[in-house]
Formats: C-alpha cells, structure tokens, sequence
C-alpha cells in the first residue's frame, strides 16, 4: 500500500470514529527539501503519525502546530526554513538546507481532501483540488476547495464565479503538465493547485516466472501491476499473490479489446516469444499507452517493427518515440529482480518527463521551484 493509501485510510477510519485530527499538506517548497508539494503529514490526537514530509526532520514540530489546529477548529499556513548556513541547523540532524510551507487544516476539512483523493483512485483518472490559502475576495475564504477533473467538470465552489472560473483555469493547465503548484486566481486569492493522480497502471503482457519482481516492485510503489496472458494456468494468485489484476486474453493481438488502455497506462512486454510479442505490439501499438517496452536487444526489436511494417501497419515517429526496447535503465542489470528495478526506474524517469542519468551531473536543483504559499 502506498503512502497516499495509508493516509486516506487513516482519514476515513478516524473521521468515521469521530476521532479529532489535524491533516498537513506541503504546499510550497524553496532549496533542497526532502518532499515536494503535496507530501502529506496525518496527525491522530491519540495514536502514531502517519505519512511523511521531511523524513523526521520536522514531523514532530508540525504535529504541535496540528493540535492547536485542532484545538481552533480553523486552518493555519506554517513555513519552515531550514536554509541558514548555520551549524546548529544540521547539528539538529536536518537532511535538507530549504524551506517548505504547510497547510494545516481540521479534521473536517481533512475528511474533504480524503474524498477527492478518493474520487481519483476510484475512477482512476486525475483529478486537480484547488485549495484557497489566502483571500481578500468577499465569499471566498481560506479552505474553500474546487475539484476539476482532467474533462473540465468542476465540483464545488471558491465563493464567487470569477474565481471559480479562474481556478478551473489553473487546474486544466496543471493537470497537463501533471504537476502541483500555487496560483493567483484572482485579486487577493491565492490558492494551492494540487494535481491528485491515481496509482500508475502497468499492464505487464506475460506470466513468465521473470515477471513477479516486476509486479513485486510495482505494487511495492503503489502502482497497479496487471498481469496478462493467453495461457490460464500461468494466472495464479499463487505466482502473482501482488498483482491487482490477473487478465486472461485468448489471442495477444486482441489485448486491446480485452484490457483497458488509455494515455496513462504503462505496458512491459516481456513472454520471450517473438510471434507472441510480435502479436502484443501489433495492438498495442493501436492503443494510446504512454509507455510500451520490450525485453531483448535492440535488434529484435528492429526486426519485430519491421516484420509488422511488412503487415501494412503503420508505426510512426511518435510511436517510436514511446517504445522502449531493451526494456529499462542502463544499469547493468543482471537478474529478473535487477531487471525489474531498472523497468520500474525508467517508468519513474518517463513519468516525470526526465532523462535519468546520475544526480551528481545534474546541473541546478534536482526539483522544479514554487511559488511560496503568502
């Protein structure tokens, strides 16, 4: 279960008892900081943290700040800079040199994050939450939230219809480039845009005894690994106890009638039959899948396009573009586990729109700036 699960779990288990609680979201990071926007912290009254933002650097310290929270019954924006070059900083043990902003908010308010968060596994699509921080507009108060989804539907209100037509704006914008930040939607209303985004779907083509690090991997990050494969003895919760879904599809080249494909979903194909990676490809090359990777060296790969070339179908630039083949980072992998580490990096890489590579030869930030919260 991810991090994300566990905190909307523990929301909807302790808002249901009537337990009081207090929920902390980064809105706004500055420097080097160990989570980014959107990372958040639970606090129970009684009971563990739950969740993360500074990898206990600061937990403690935002919890005091969530029991007066809790104690007000009203929401509060705390900063924490942690950039002085000073020794007592690192001698408190901080992992970071950079300043985050908070947004600390009630449990009822808490119980609204949990249901769009919620609304976004379920239907399994992104949802953006805007969330006012701050507001000089008559009607628009702080805590106020809209939820639009990626098709431009809206649910809610932020008090008054121009900034509802802002922030609906702001969201849409967000929402394709697939990341959080905090916006000015109007005059005096500033308001923290948080893309929600459902665990990543990775379709995996094949039930070879390889594949279970794979979905191992994957279901250890949160993700939905779903395993498919035309032969019904190889699908067994026994050999894939860690699957979300085990698929059956009579013929590989009508995988995309029988699973569901969209632009976010992610596929590894991997049988080590070449007629029978030949037939995946062929189909899902007709599906808009973000990601399509193969095991095997390049030039099986070049002889499998070319084959399906010769069967009329066309691949374009935008397809090669979106195959990855041999399958994974260069990392010298050796070994199913290995190999199945690489896949998932390289998956982490594309999803963040990055070229991988060590961090050490990275010039600048590792992460993209944001705005502070006001």
């Amino acid at each position: 279960m991810s991090e994300l699960t566990d905190v909307l779990a523990a929301i909807e288990s302790l808002s249901a008892d009537g337990r009081r609680l207090a929920l902390a979201t980064i809105v706004a990071v500055r420097g080097s900081t160990y989570r980014r926007p959107g990372a958040r912290l639970l606090v129970p009254e009684e009971g563990d943290l739950i969740g993360n933002i500074s990898g206990g650097c600061l937990e403690n310290d935002v919890a005091d700040v969530a029991r007066v929270v809790m104690d007000e019954g009203r929401a509060r924006i705390v900063s924490f800079d942690l950039t002085a070059d000073d020794e007592a900083v690192w001698g408190w043990g901080l992992g970071c040199n950079g300043a985050i902003d908070l947004f600390v908010e009630p449990a009822d308010k808490a119980a609204e994050v949990a249901g769009a968060l919620r609304m976004a596994l379920e239907e399994e699509r992104p949802i953006a939450m805007v969330t006012v921080l701050s507001s000089d507009v008559a009607g628009t108060e702080q805590g106020d939230r809209l939820l639009v989804r990626p098709d431009g539907s809206t649910q809610g209100s932020l008090g008054d219809p121009a900034v509802d037509g802002a922030a609906r704006e702001a969201a849409l914008q967000l929402l394709a480039l697939e990341k959080s930040d905090i916006r000015e939607l109007a005059q005096g209303v500033h308001a923290f845009v948080e893309v929600l985004e459902p665990p990543v779907r990775l379709v995996i083509c094949g039930a070879g005894h390889d594949v279970a690090p794979l979905v191992t991997a994957a279901e250890a990050l949160g993700w939905r690994p779903v395993v498919v494969d035309d032969r019904p003895a190889f699908l067994t919760t026994e050999r894939f106890p860690h699957a979300a879904e085990l698929i059956f599809v009579e013929r590989p080249d009508q995988i995309a009638k029988v699973v569901t494909i969209d632009a976010r979903t992610f596929v590894a194909v991997m049988t080590h039959n070449f007629l029978r990676d030949k037939d995946y490809v062929r189909s899902l090359l007709r599906t808009p899948a973000r990601y399509l990777a193969m095991l095997g060296p390049g030039a099986r790969t070049t002889r499998l396009l070319h084959e399906l070339r010769q069967e009329d179908l066309e691949i374009t630039d935008g397809d090669l573009e979106r195959i990855h083949a041999p399958a994974g980072l260069d990392l010298g992998a050796e070994g199913p586990e290995e190999i199945a580490a690489a896949i998932v990096a390289e998956i982490v890489a594309v999803k963040r729109r990055r070229g991988a590579g060590f961090l050490k030869d990275r010039p600048g930030p590792i992460h993209e700036r944001h705005a502070p919260a006001r």
